[in-house]
């Protein structure tokens, strides 16, 4: 019986919409976890939407159309919808399936946050000792064919690896999408990645994030531009005082 590379058994792919970009002080307002076992086959799929406790800024909403009106009426509590994405999480890592999330460093860590806010301690301890062993088709991507120009969103990659993307900016579709653009990299560069475990990717995807974030921040220092790249990948660090809260 011939074994299938990685990217032909299954996946699962993690994906939220929230109330802005800031993953130290914005919250999850939705948040989906899509799994396939093989791939064309079907697809699992959960959901959750969160009253985040405080206005969705009018960018935000222009983004993921989720208004204040509708979490409040058909929102959960924040604290709920965060510990059970987590546990949901921790199943799969358990389990040993690859998790997709797109641009990992914003969505694990948004989600680390929102826990420790509600006090149910980090995503660390809701993982107790498994490892997600995540695949970032942005960090794949940036690594396999760095020399391509132009942007490298969701929207983008998609249509450059020939993924059809429906209802764009759900986090449900979005999921979807990571998770069928993750199996057309891997079918793309198989050569790359066909031979490498899912665990050994996840390392491989650090050091690669690391080199990437690296070069973005030395083309930052050249123009002069003050912004700071976190080099922490998938999930950044918490502060000491979060820490120790």
């Amino acid at each position: 019986m011939q074994s299938h590379d990685w990217y032909e058994g299954p996946l699962a792919s993690f994906d939220t919409e929230t109330t802005g970009v800031d993953v130290e002080q914005d919250r999850v307002v939705s948040g989906a976890l899509v799994v396939q076992h093989a791939p064309g086959g079907p697809l699992e799929r959960r959901t959750w939407l969160a009253d985040p406790g405080i206005p969705i800024p009018e960018g935000a909403r222009a983004v993921h159309g989720i208004s204040d009106e509708h979490v409040r009426a058909h929102g959960r509590p924040p604290a709920a919808v965060a510990a059970e994405i987590a546990r949901a999480l921790a199943e799969q890592a358990r389990a040993g399936v690859p998790l997709v999330v797109m641009n990992a460093p914003y969505d694990l860590t948004l989600l680390d946050r929102e826990l420790r806010r509600h006090g149910l301690g980090s995503l660390e301890t809701f993982l107790a000792g498994a490892e997600l062993l995540v695949v970032d088709p942005r960090v794949l991507d940036k690594h396999l064919d760095r020399y391509r120009k132009g942007r490298r969103t969701l929207t983008d990659l998609c249509a450059h690896y020939g993924v059809e993307l429906r209802g764009a900016h759900d986090a449900a579709a979005d999921a979807t999408a990571a998770l069928e653009l993750v199996r057309a990299i891997g079918i793309r560069h198989r050569s790359a990645l066909g031979d490498v475990s899912p665990g050994e990717l996840h390392l491989r995807q650090r050091v690669w994030h690391a080199a990437q974030a690296r070069g973005l921040q030395e083309w930052f220092d050249r123009s002069g531009t003050a912004e700071r790249v976190d080099r922490s990948w998938p999930l950044r660090p918490a502060a000491r005082s979060e820490d120790a809260a």
